[in-house]
């Protein structure tokens, strides 16, 4: 059986959302206002995270999904609504950056008393930063196809980025350490397969 790629906007979690924020079309709500709720979460979520203790951690997990889900929201209820604009793409890309690179300077700065000791600090700096430039180039790479198309394509039903919901159970496991060893590694490697992409289609 093979699997296919999911088109933009046709993931799993972009239907719920879509039935989620469909009571709020004709509301006040607008799709700032529930990017301005992603960043305020997201943010939150992260500083639980860096607390270093499994109760913040198991909070921090709690809304980091709502954080996420409130990341599919914005655009959802935009496209529903009719209030696109180059503004609130740019603002919600801006919110994504900041969030997602702070959620592994966040875990490391959580695990500061494992046997990680400084190193744990540094290693989500690493991560966070190798994020922060995969998805900048992400961006300029989808901005210059102009197909629609994402950068990197998820497959049956689920997005590349579905992945961010998996920190939630990660937190509640108790497998912060692995996970950031691990993205301390892959991020690197992504943010240089993303770059030598971009390059090699002439940006």
């Amino acid at each position: 059986m093979r699997l296919s790629f999911t088109q933009p906007y046709t993931s799993w979690t972009h239907r719920l959302t879509r039935m989620m924020v469909r009571p709020l079309v004709h509301t006040t709500v607008t799709p700032n206002h529930l990017t301005t709720g992603r960043l305020v979460t997201g943010v939150a979520s992260c500083a639980a995270f860096a607390v270093g203790d499994t109760t913040w951690d198991f909070w921090g997990g709690v809304i980091w999904i709502v954080s996420c889900l409130l990341d599919r929201a914005d655009g959802e209820l935009a496209r529903l609504s009719g209030k696109t604009s180059p503004w609130g793409h740019q603002y919600d890309y801006a919110c994504d950056i900041i969030v997602n690179g702070l959620l592994f300077i966040g875990i490391g700065v959580g695990l500061r008393d494992s046997v990680l000791g400084g190193w744990a600090i540094a290693l989500g700096v690493l991560a966070g930063v190798s994020i922060v430039i995969a998805s900048v180039l992400a961006e300029l790479m989808e901005k210059a196809d102009d197909s629609g198309q994402k950068a990197w394509s998820g497959v049956a039903g689920f997005d590349f980025d579905d992945m961010l919901y998996l920190f939630a159970p990660f937190a509640w496991l108790g497998w912060f350490f692995y996970i950031l060893v691990g993205a301390a590694i892959v991020s690197p490697i992504m943010a240089i397969l993303t770059a030598w992409r971009f390059f090699r289609h002439g940006r």
